[in-house]
Formats: structure tokens, C-alpha cells, sequence
């Protein structure tokens, strides 16, 4: 029996792990949206189409983000793996990569130099909720993992902030490079700080014990999705993230073309706005998870589903603002609704599959949130944005935004669908 003091120690480790897990996620979309506030001077500089600034700042992260993510979550769930140091070499890597972006000549070297930006990124939160669901009990994990998921709008501020700033005052080449070195001395940080739990776990347990059967790649890709809430929460998940990544790659350029605003500007205002609702909605959706789920399992996810419903009219509102400073204060409402669903999601995916596939689980839903999300939302919009331009000129993306707006309803469904099936699959989990 654990007394106070080993408690407290481990209370202790479990809360630095989690800061430190944080803070590399919060490098993470620092590196990877600081691109969005850049793509406008970007696209000036090199002649770019809206069609190549959705393929640059989209597709050709996500491809290889995506197609590295499940060999790398499949490494990660062996036991003899060392989560931490994995995460470590990633995070050096991309880091690495987003400096290099600062060195492009032209669209394919910048091309190029983000491809190995998403091949860095693959082996980052796949591990890191593998090793987070290891030392959090599930009554607390939804709120642990909407923690570790505040990296996202954290990180997606001060890429904006820090990249338009820099944008106005160095350039967008000087901004790559400052704000990809720092993570390279991260990487140290996290090689000696944080530690693998499994060698801990190994001493301590029985020897007779038999141990937990190694799952093949495709095994464990199969046993997650045959669960029919999985596959409900994929959907959702995936459409949500398509239109996060595509709003917020678009409404950046929005404030540039429509109301005229400075990258510096928009890196502020937006920057301000978006991540200030995004890190209360992302800790308000796991807070809600685990209040209204400790009742019955199925709340996990209905508040994501409900809020989700409520952001589409306002944000078609905000878009239709004729001042950006209404525009940003109607989008404060849909920003902070559309962050519910970080926690409950991929606290419900962890409980849903088993202990051996738990990375696995992870990979899946990041495969597909950003092939989809990432990798076509940004795309998407951009080449409906290239089709209106004839008819609507600087005011195309204005109406690609309409539609967005409209279309979050789709995965407000599949998070209400899903939330049917939660609480009978759960209870089969244990």
C-alpha cells in the first residue's frame, strides 16, 4: 500500500509529465499553424495561388503526418519502447524542419521543408496520449487529456502572435527560423526530464504473471475499428477537424483580403480572440466530460454535440460582419464551442480499445482528422476560393466561409450519434 509521501511523489511526477507534454504540443502547433498568419506574405513573395497555399499549408503536411502516424503509434504501444525519447528525436526533427521553411526559394523547397515539418509531427501525440492514459486513472483522463490538448489553441496564439509580429518586423523567412530553433533545445529537455513509465511498471509487477499479447500493425488497426462508436466518433472527429483547419487557415487570409488588416494585425486580434476561447473551451469540454460522464458515460460527448450545433449560425454572423472588430467578437462564441470536443474525444477513443492499442487508437483518429482536417480542409477551401474569384473577386473567401460555417451541424450529428453507443461499449471495455 502507497503511503502519503510515495503519493504525493507520484502525484508530483504525473503533474510535471503532463506540463512537460504540454508545452512540446504547444511547440507543435506553434510550428505547425505559424504558417497560416505567413501565407498571405508568403504567397506575395512567391507568386502563389490560393490552390498552393491550401496545398502548402494542408496536404502536404498532413500526407506524411498522417501515413508515418500508425507505424510510429504501432512502435509506440510495444513495451519495449521508450515513449519519451521518442517524442524527444520527433519534436528535434520538426523543430528542425519549420527553421528550414525560412530557407525556401520557391514553393516546392518550401514544399519540401513542410513535408519534413509533418514527418517530425507524426511522432508526437500518439505516444504522448499512449503515455498520458498510462499514468492517469480514467475517471480523470478526459480532463488530462483536454490538458495536454490546450497545446492546440495555446500553440495556435502564439504561432499566430509571434508569426505576424514577426511577419511585420523581420519578414516571414526570419519568423520560420525564430520560432524553429528554440524547440530543438526542447527536445533536450524532454530526453532527461520525463521519464518512461513502463520500466517502472515492468519491476514492479508479478513475474508469473503472463504478459499483454503484442498486436500486429493491421491487428490492432482492425480491433479499433470494429467498434461501431469508434467509428461514429472518427466521423465526427474528422469533419470537425477539416473545418477547424480550413476556417482557421482562411479566416486568417479573411482579415487581410476583406478588412485590410496587417499579418501582424490579424496575428494579434485573431490570435488573441481564437486562442483565448480556445483554451477555455478546450478545458471547459474535458471538465464537462468527466462531470456529466462520471453520471452516465454518454454526457462525455454531449456537450460537443450540442455546442457544435449552436457555433454554426453565429459564425455565419461573424462572417458576414461589415467591421473586423464585430467580426472577431461574434467568432468568440463558435471558437469556444468548436474546442468542446478535444478531450472528450480522445478520452472516449482511449477507453474504447484495448491497453496494447491505446497509440493505436490515437494514430487512427489523427490519421484521419488530418488527412481529412488538415489535409483538405485548408485545400478545399482555398481551390472553392480559386472557383469564386471570378464572381466575387477579394470577397471569395468571405463566401467559402458562409458555407463553413453551416457545414459544422455535420459533425455535431455524428458526436450526438456516437454518444448513443458510448455508455454500452464502455461498460463492455470495463
Amino acid at each position: 500500500m502507497a503511503t502519503a509521501a510515495q503519493t504525493a511523489t507520484t502525484q508530483r511526477s504525473v503533474r510535471t509529465t503532463l506540463w512537460i507534454l504540454l508545452t512540446v504540443y504547444i511547440f507543435n502547433f506553434i510550428d505547425r499553424q505559424i504558417v497560416n498568419i505567413l501565407a498571405e506574405p508568403i504567397a506575395l513573395d512567391l507568386g502563389l495561388s490560393d490552390t498552393q497555399i491550401g496545398l502548402m499549408t494542408g496536404l502536404a503536411f498532413a500526407l506524411f503526418y498522417t501515413l508515418l502516424g500508425l507505424p510510429i503509434a504501432r512502435y509506440s504501444d510495444r513495451a519495449t519502447t521508450n515513449r519519451p525519447r521518442l517524442i524527444a528525436i520527433a519534436l528535434a526533427t520538426w523543430s528542425a524542419m519549420t527553421a528550414l521553411c525560412g530557407l525556401a526559394q520557391n514553393f516546392y523547397q518550401l514544399l519540401l521543408a513542410r513535408i519534413g515539418v509533418g514527418v517530425g509531427e507524426a511522432g508526437c501525440t500518439p505516444p504522448a496520449h499512449s503515455l498520458i492514459s498510462d499514468i492517469v486513472p480514467p475517471e480523470r483522463r478526459s480532463s488530462a487529456l483536454a490538458f495536454y490538448s490546450l497545446g492546440i489553441p495555446i500553440g495556435t496564439l502564439l504561432g499566430m502572435m509571434i508569426g505576424g509580429f514577426l511577419a511585420d518586423w523581420v519578414g516571414w523567412r526570419m519568423a520560420f527560423l525564430f520560432v524553429g530553433l528554440p524547440g530543438v533545445a526542447m527536445a533536450l529537455v524532454v530526453h532527461f526530464m520525463l521519464r518512461e513509465p513502463r520500466l517502472g511498471m515492468a519491476g514492479a509487477s508479478d513475474s508469473s504473471a503472463a504478459p499483454a499479447p503484442e498486436l500486429s500493425l493491421w491487428v490492432s488497426v482492425r480491433t479499433v475499428m470494429q467498434s461501431r462508436a469508434f467509428v461514429l466518433l472518427l466521423l465526427a472527429g474528422s469533419t470537425a477537424s477539416f473545418l477547424a483547419y480550413g476556417k482557421t487557415t482562411w479566416t486568417t487570409i479573411f482579415f487581410q483580403r476583406t478588412h485590410e488588416l496587417t499579418p501582424g494585425e490579424v496575428g494579434f486580434w485573431f490570435g488573441v480572440i481564437n486562442g483565448a476561447a480556445g483554451i477555455l473551451g478546450t478545458w471547459l469540454g474535458g471538465y464537462l466530460a468527466d462531470r456529466f460522464g462520471a453520471r452516465n458515460r454518454r454526457h462525455v460527448l454531449t456537450a460537443p454535440a450540442i455546442a457544435m450545433a449552436v457555433a454554426a449560425p453565429i459564425a455565419f454572423l461573424a462572417y458576414q460582419a461589415s467591421t473586423w472588430q464585430a467580426a472577431l467578437a461574434l467568432l468568440i462564441v463558435p471558437t469556444l464551442c468548436n474546442s468542446l470536443y478535444y478531450g472528450p474525444t480522445y478520452s472516449a477513443a482511449q477507453g474504447l480499445v484495448p491497453l496494447r492499442a491505446r497509440a493505436i487508437a490515437a494514430a487512427v483518429l489523427l490519421f484521419f482528422q488530418n488527412l481529412i482536417g488538415l489535409g483538405l480542409g485548408p485545400l478545399f477551401f482555398g481551390m472553392l476560393s480559386d472557383l469564386l474569384q471570378p464572381a466575387y473577386g477579394e470577397e471569395s473567401v468571405r463566401f467559402v466561409l458562409y458555407g463553413a460555417a453551416f457545414l459544422g451541424l455535420i459533425p455535431a450529428f455524428f458526436f450526438w450519434r456516437c454518444s448513443l453507443r458510448l455508455q454500452e461499449e464502455l461498460d463492455q471495455k470495463g
